[in-house]
């Protein structure tokens, strides 16, 4: 070999190995980016998990459930112990996290005595109940309203409890000034939506159905509504994702669970009359549910007349395509959890029998026979 295939031999040599110092340095800085990568993705699943949960802590045990519990806290008893005592009595969901959240609100003054607390507390009711000795008192008045009653009929049973007029609590309920007094203690719940001219009643929906303690005994007007919206606020927390999953507002799905509210029935399955009315906003069909005309009527029948359906009104869906302008009475979650969480059907149509029974029909023509035998003759 001559001294010139030598030089080549070597030049080859050094470039192999330098060929091979880059392969290896490549792999060397894919490993490091691949081990990054994974760290921060590890971090940000412990992330996310560890903020879901702690969500979920901060929330009521059980938001239907106001069962009341008495709680027994003893006098000298630290963060520690009273945040262990509430977790085991079932008033919390995590004892670690309800003692963060009083050190990062610097919570302190916790007076030793009997509590009566419930698993649908928000976590702020039960420090300020602990804290001001609130609930170690009776209710000095209840008031309980049911599902699937309107405005005017809580205005009813609101005045009823306080001896007021009836038609001065519903003119209050409707007041510009007082609507507008609302809507800026919870605007996040009472949007500009309700103030659209279409809408009958503005707080029409909005006040939750629940049984509701006041512990003086003669609460104002606005102390009372103002404990059914921050129900209705606090309800309505734990749908937040499936309304953005739906692309729903607030108010559309108070409509639309209003309407599953008065049709249903004791028996009925809620979640197929939900999906009813969706196929028929698929098909671009109007949803044609008789409680819209009587809300529009402003009368309360047990029986719908073709006469009735001629009524001009925003509210009527037998002349108007999509939801009303507004919910046409209050909904309970199950009503709510029937419009975010519908079955899945291909019916069109349903008809409610005399006896309480839900008839469903994918097509008009079952549907009029279903109808001529079970109603028309009745």
């Amino acid at each position: 070999m001559d001294e010139k295939d030598k030089n080549l031999s070597k030049k080859e040599h050094i470039r192999m190995k330098l060929l091979e110092q880059q392969g290896e340095a490549k792999l060397v800085r894919k490993i490091i980016m691949i081990t990054i990568a994974s760290l921060i993705l590890l971090i940000g699943i412990v992330g996310l998990v560890g903020f879901l949960y702690i969500n979920s802590a901060m929330k009521p045990v059980d938001p239907d459930d106001d069962t009341i519990k008495k709680v027994k806290i003893p006098i000298g008893s630290t963060v520690n112990g009273i945040s262990t005592l509430l977790e085991e009595q079932g008033i919390i969901k995590d004892a670690r996290v309800f003692k963060y959240y009083i050190k990062f609100r610097n919570e302190s003054g916790f007076q030793a005595g009997e509590y009566k607390l419930s698993p649908s507390m928000p976590i702020e009711d039960i420090v300020t109940s602990i804290k001001t000795g609130k609930l170690m008192k009776e209710a000095a008045m209840k008031i309980t309203i049911p599902e699937g009653k309107q405005l005017i009929q809580i205005a009813d049973i609101i005045a009823g409890k306080t001896g007021e007029d009836p038609k001065k609590v519903f003119k209050k309920l409707n007041d510009k000034k007082f609507v507008n007094s609302m809507q800026e203690q919870f605007p996040q719940l009472l949007t500009s939506e309700i103030e659209n001219e279409k809408v009958l009643y503005p707080l029409e929906g909005y006040l939750f159905p629940a049984t509701y303690d006041f512990y003086e005994e003669k609460p104002t007007l606005e102390t009372i509504v103002i404990e059914m919206l921050k129900k209705t606020e606090e309800t309505l927390q734990a749908y937040q994702g499936q309304m953005d999953k739906n692309d729903y507002s607030v108010h559309e799905m108070l409509t639309f669970a209003s309407l599953v509210e008065e049709e249903a029935t004791a028996q009925v399955d809620r979640g197929k009359i939900a999906s009813v009315f969706y196929n028929r906003i698929k098909e671009d069909m109007p949803l044609q549910t008789d409680p819209t005309v009587l809300y529009a009527k402003g009368s309360h029948k047990s029986r719908v007349y073709y006469k009735d359906l001629e009524v001009k009104s925003p509210y009527n869906t037998y002349k108007n395509k999509g939801l009303p302008p507004g919910p046409i009475a209050n909904a309970g979650t199950t009503s709510i959890d029937a419009v975010l969480k519908p079955e899945k059907t291909d019916y069109l149509y349903f008809l409610a029998t005399p006896e309480g029974e839900v008839l469903y029909s994918k097509t008009l023509d079952d549907h009029n026979n279903k109808k001529a035998e079970h109603i028309s003759n009745k």
